[in-house]
């Protein structure tokens, strides 16, 4: 993402000017528009014109429009931000009040005017605009005959590809079909890989099978390499690592971000901290459960007596529509932050983010023991605590 201009005064009030260039930068433009905001940008808009005769033509023209944003739609496949609302601004084609979409492309500014910018959204800029926050892991999970080729970002796990091949079985005294397919099947997903992994950028690729799946792709590509004299896949061989998992569906990339070895190797990645995170404070729910905590009223509680050493929330919270209490959550951040306390914004669209989600969002890991909250769950219906037994339901 590129920041074109920014002007947020004292009242936390103001504009940015923005400039998407990757598929991520509408995740982190998702993040940060909500409804009641304004968003001007150029659009093309369809124009009816009568000529003298009484015979109308119509003609496509790109104009440039505001709108009250109210409502907003994410195409996760297309990475398209769809904002549909009332135009705000007088408009040669647009009456003022009219509704108007407007399609937030890549390489198109736009400029997003906020009620009250808060600490969260200034942060979400500062991180879309940093380069060095790229997709720096690929991984492909595996198994005969079924392969999804998936990019790690620091914000959301995207799966680039899959792939699926029928391979026959081995049958006695002819091996050959068996041979075949499986040969179709690995040069698939040795093409994925070239196509979908920029190597200039991704750190590590992890290749995750269950049994010697992984072990006879990997022979099967660098014999490939070697025949071909693939530069790109030998002068990176020491990129690739593999790990276990227990299928080739993308569920399976819990268990292979959990691996310490692969916490190991991607350790400077915002991947790895969420999951690391995630598997402290499951750790903690079973040895000290007086120390962990999840839903908010429970963790609300926590923070006001200033106990929380790390903060795990989904920024699904951030997009919530009532204002309110979007800003509990923002205070809420701010609030631990200032204790002195770690804030980690799990992303929605990440495997771990998932796992967050089924513990309503937000949890946290307290400085000193706090067994008095738990003693409060009996009043609570919708928050979960600490010492439950669905801890680990995924």
């Amino acid at each position: 993402m590129k920041l074109l201009g920014k002007y947020v005064d004292k009242g936390m009030q103001g504009n940015v000017t923005l400039m998407p260039e990757e598929s991520e930068d509408m995740w982190h433009a998702y993040n940060l528009i909500a409804e009641g905001d304004s968003v001007r940008s150029t659009t093309i808009r369809k124009v009816q014109n009568e000529t003298a005769t009484g015979s109308s033509t119509s003609s496509r023209v790109r104009t440039t429009l505001t709108i009250a944003v109210e409502t907003i739609d994410f195409d996760t496949q297309a990475c398209v931000l769809r904002l549909k609302g009332r135009n705000i601004e007088e408009n040669p084609y647009v009456k003022m009040g009219a509704y108007h979409t407007l399609d937030l492309e890549l390489n198109r500014k736009f400029e997003l005017r906020k009620p009250e910018w808060d600490t969260i959204a200034l942060e979400r800029i500062e991180m879309a605009c940093d380069p060095t926050q790229s997709a720096d892991v690929a991984a492909v999970v595996m198994q005969e005959g079924l392969a999804h080729v998936c990019l790690i970002t620091a914000s959301m796990t995207l799966v680039r590809s899959k792939i699926e091949v029928s391979i026959p079985r081995k049958r006695k005294g002819s091996v050959q079909q068996h041979e075949k397919g499986l040969a179709k099947f690995y040069e698939q997903v040795m093409q994925s890989i070239l196509r979908h992994v920029n190597f200039d950028v991704v750190k590590c690729v992890l290749i995750a099978s269950p049994g010697f799946v992984r072990d006879q792709f990997h022979d099967y590509m660098f014999q490939q390499a070697v025949k071909m004299d693939n530069k790109l896949l030998l002068d990176n061989k020491s990129k690739f690592m593999l790990v276990h998992a227990s299928s080739g569906f993308k569920h399976s990339l819990k268990e292979v971000l959990q691996d310490p070895a692969v916490v190991a190797k991607m350790s400077d990645t915002k991947a790895a901290g969420e999951v690391k995170a995630l598997e402290q404070f499951y750790m903690m729910l079973q040895c000290e459960p007086a120390k962990a905590f999840y839903g908010k009223k429970h963790v609300l509680r926590a923070a006001e007596s200033q106990a929380i050493e790390m903060l795990l929330i989904s920024d699904n919270l951030f997009r919530c529509q009532d204002v309110n209490l979007r800003k509990e959550y923002v205070t809420l951040v701010e609030s631990v932050r200032d204790a002195g306390g770690e804030v980690k914004i799990f992303s929605s669209m990440h495997i771990s983010g998932e796992q967050l989600a089924q513990l309503t969002g937000v949890a946290a890991l307290l400085r000193f023991p706090m067994p008095e909250l738990e003693d409060s769950d009996d009043d609570d219906d919708e928050d979960g605590a600490a010492g439950g037994d669905d801890s680990d339901s995924d």
